[in-house]
């Protein structure tokens, strides 16, 4: 997986490339250097090389010498607002209190059949070889990707994204994230810090987390978003253990941007209150 390190709009990985965006290149903080140095074992671990493009020297020096001693960046935290992606209109930044796992209406349907969150692989009983060969795989991931569960930063818009390309079986255009044609998926939160420390997390230094397999909801969820408008759908089916952690709010929002604002103040909002309760 080749790395290539330029000031670009974002960080991601397409079609065996590894874009990385710095916050202020040519700048690189110990964070980025700890991203980077996560993505490299990772890689390794499923057996494959990464050379690193950079047209920056100093870069290039900081990157080399970060990875032969990666135990001095082990212990890096997250800064509370990553700026590597500017693109959201209110905080410019990802938030990094929370994470969130985003799914249809439909799966979600799934999930609380089971009570977890599934892995591809699993919940669709189908070998990683074959759902990496599928048109739906438009960036090309790695067959391994498909054994995870995937998580984006608590206010990231990526998730409704991904439910709207599916839904469309199309890339969605701007029109498609503004409402009134825009239908959020359901999401599910969970405390970044505590869920790094799930016994199959990994940080392959692209995504904040991704586990292994599946995740139990009872064990780990914080709350779950259901639009208002798949409540009837979906209210019955929410196990009695989940119900008091599960919120329905309305999208009366312009576009998939300002939804997410609008659920990740929700979110704060509650956390902030049941933290007031136990002091």
């Amino acid at each position: 997986m080749k790395i290539v390190i330029r000031a670009d709009d974002c960080t991601e990985v397409w079609d065996g490339i590894f874009y990385k965006k710095l916050s202020h290149f040519p700048d690189i903080t110990d964070w980025e250097l700890k991203t980077l140095i996560d993505f490299v074992r990772y890689e390794k671990m499923y057996g494959r090389d990464c050379p690193i493009e950079c047209s920056d020297e100093h870069v290039s020096i900081a990157i080399k010498a970060a990875l032969a001693q990666p135990e001095k960046y082990a212990e890096v935290k997250s800064p509370a607002l990553l700026t590597e992606c500017t693109a959201c209109p209110v905080r410019k930044g990802c938030d990094t209190r929370f994470v969130c796992h985003t799914t249809s209406a439909e799966n979600a349907a799934k999930i609380f059949a089971c009570g977890s969150l599934k892995s591809a692989v699993r919940a669709r009983n189908l070998s990683a070889s074959v759902l990496q060969k599928e048109a739906r795989n438009a960036a090309n991931d790695s067959e391994d990707y498909f054994e995870y569960v995937m998580f984006a930063w608590g206010n990231c818009q990526a998730g409704d994204r991904l439910v709207t390309e599916r839904a469309l079986k199309r890339f969605p255009s701007e029109k498609d994230l503004s409402s009134p044609a825009f239908v959020p998926g359901v999401r599910f939160y969970f405390d970044y810090e505590t869920l790094i420390h799930h016994p199959n997390a990994v940080q392959d230094g692209v995504l904040p987390v991704k586990i292994k397999d599946e995740v139990v909801l009872n064990d780990y969820v914080r709350a779950i978003i259901i639009p208002e408008n798949h409540r009837d759908a979906l209210e019955r089916l929410v196990p009695q253990n989940l119900r008091e952690c599960t919120f329905y709010l309305t999208n009366d929002t312009a576009d998939v941007w300002a939804w997410s604002e609008k659920v990740i103040q929700f979110i704060e909002k509650k956390q902030s209150g049941v933290k007031n309760e136990k002091q």
